[in-house]
């Protein structure tokens, strides 16, 4: 029997481990599908359509790119392979080229791990809702069937596979977004984590993509491109793997750090002190420049944030002259909502940023472009910089095992509805609740995850005092089957959540 490719085709994209899930002859089987469910249908003139596929580090991207390839060439697909790439120098190579699109990699999943993210021309999302079920079923039954193909429904022998390198082209165009060259000097530490950002820093940030040098001193960090992430996972959203960095940046007395995950699409930032600075402050820092470019130019901005991110987002961005959208986690809703939108600029707690000008896709590169342009065009350290954009205090995400997440959703609304009558309530993504209208000030959103039995809990309030009773007080009942309500433990103070 064929595996079920529900197990490694999810939302957003294809992910599984090599080759027991995700093999060559899967690879294939979406490259096959993926023809006839997105690339065909949206061909148009009489040009052949093709597909721009490019691949991380990862030991096992040459074996299951030519699989891929050859299922889309015996549809009549021509396939432009540009190698060794980030997923945004993939998504711009599908924006530039106006064809269809896919990235091997799994980001910030370990060596045994690949996978794939899908677009179509123009580098716009493909998901669950916009032709990757199709694809999934379309790919399953070729499995099924013991052929990755069938018979093809164009002429295969005539499609071609070609190379071309497109990093240079890449540089380049990031570099006409955001002019680093008057910038004062700085000294950036960048941890590529053994991926991608080991090709794209010295391209765009340095002279390795032939463009004029910029007042920046780099120190890297783990440039070298390796699969097997020696060093540490290339997830910079764990504490633990930006460690390595905060201490580099001390040490080296740098104005800020830089550490991107496996695919280079996502961005954190360390300041000076060697204190990362949270993705909602990195979200207002960038769409506070971009919201002055829009309204310079005339038009409204708007700019989208998930509801994940810290309330800071909204009321600074509002109150520069930002229509301000909220939209659900995960990367194909708020691609969505940027191109309905006609959103300037978006951003994630999870550290990916959305941009009109880089075709409504998400880039990290451009995003650490616009904090080292803020950064260097005043006097103010990292660390001040960002303060004025961290007015509150946040918990992060934090999982919960739970044997019925819906039970353990409904015993925290019960209590804190009880407890505050007049709480907010939204179900967008999970359920938020809400006193940020009362006082004290806070908010929590519990969401379920879904592929594992987990409830993931975001707080945040004005104080600190206030967030950890909150986040308190929701895990004691996420945690506990026989729950309480909201403070209702005598010997706790009476701050926060209870106050």
């Amino acid at each position: 029997m064929a595996l079920d490719l529900r197990k490694i085709i999810k939302a957003y994209d294809v992910r599984g481990l090599v080759p027991e899930e995700f093999s060559p002859e899967v690879a294939r089987a979406i490259g096959t599908a993926f023809a006839r469910v997105v690339v065909l249908p949206e061909a148009t003139g009489d040009a052949r359509p093709a597909v721009v596929v490019g691949r991380d580090m990862r030991d096992s991207g040459p074996g299951l790119v030519d699989a891929f390839a050859a299922g889309l060439t015996a549809e009549g697909v021509d396939v432009i392979r540009i190698g060794l790439c980030s997923t945004d120098g993939l998504y711009h190579a599908s924006g530039v080229l106006g064809v269809p699109g896919a990235m091997f990699t799994a980001s910030h999943n370990p060596a045994e791990y690949n996978g794939i993210k899908l677009c179509r021309s123009g580098a716009r999302p493909v998901g669950e809702a916009t032709g990757l079920a199709e694809v999934r079923e379309a790919a399953q039954a070729f499995l099924d069937d013991g052929a990755a193909g069938g018979s093809p429904m164009s002429d295969g022998g005539t499609a071609q596979v070609t190379d071309r390198d497109m990093l240079n082209d890449y540089a380049a165009f990031l570099r006409d977004l955001v002019d680093l060259s008057g910038v004062r000097p700085l000294k950036v530490v960048v941890d590529a984590g053994n991926g991608m950002a080991g090709l794209t820093v010295p391209a765009v940030l340095g002279t390795g993509g032939g463009l004029p040098e910029l007042p920046l001193d780099l120190v890297p960090m783990y440039f070298e491109l390796d699969g097997t992430f020696p060093n540490h996972e290339a997830n910079p959203l764990e504490p633990a793997n930006l460690l390595d960095l905060q201490t580099a940046v001390v040490a080296n007395g740098a104005d800020i750090g830089l550490a991107f995950d496996g695919d280079a699409d996502r961005c954190f930032v360390i300041d000076e002190k060697g204190v990362p600075v949270s993705p909602s402050a990195i979200t207002v820092l960038v769409g506070l420049r971009e919201v002055e470019k829009e309204k310079a130019e005339g038009r409204t901005p708007t700019v989208i944030h998930n509801l994940i991110t810290s309330r800071a987002v909204p009321d600074l961005l509002s109150a520069a002259g930002a229509e301000v959208v909220r939209t659900r986690v995960g990367h194909s809703f708020i691609k969505a909502q940027m191109a309905s939108n006609e959103a300037v600029f978006g951003g994630e707690h999870s550290a990916h940023y959305y941009f009109r000008d880089f075709f409504f896709a998400d880039t990290g590169m451009l995003a650490a472009m616009h904090v080292l342009a803020a950064l260097g065009t005043q006097s103010h350290p990292m660390s001040e910089l960002s303060e004025m954009y961290e007015p509150y205090v946040s918990s992060g995400e934090i999982n919960s095992r739970v044997a019925d997440a819906a039970a353990a959703t409904d015993r925290v609304l019960d209590a804190y509805r009880l407890a505050y009558p007049e709480i907010d309530v939204d179900t967008l993504d999970g359920v938020t609740v809400s006193n940020w209208d009362g006082h004290p000030q806070w908010w929590f959103n519990l969401r379920a995850s879904n592929t594992e039995p987990l409830l993931r809990l975001n707080v945040e309030a004005a104080d600190q005092d206030i967030m950890e009773k909150v986040r308190d007080d929701v895990l004691s009942l996420v945690r506990d089957s026989e729950g309480r309500p909201p403070g209702d433990d005598p010997d706790e103070a009476g701050t926060g959540a209870t106050g």
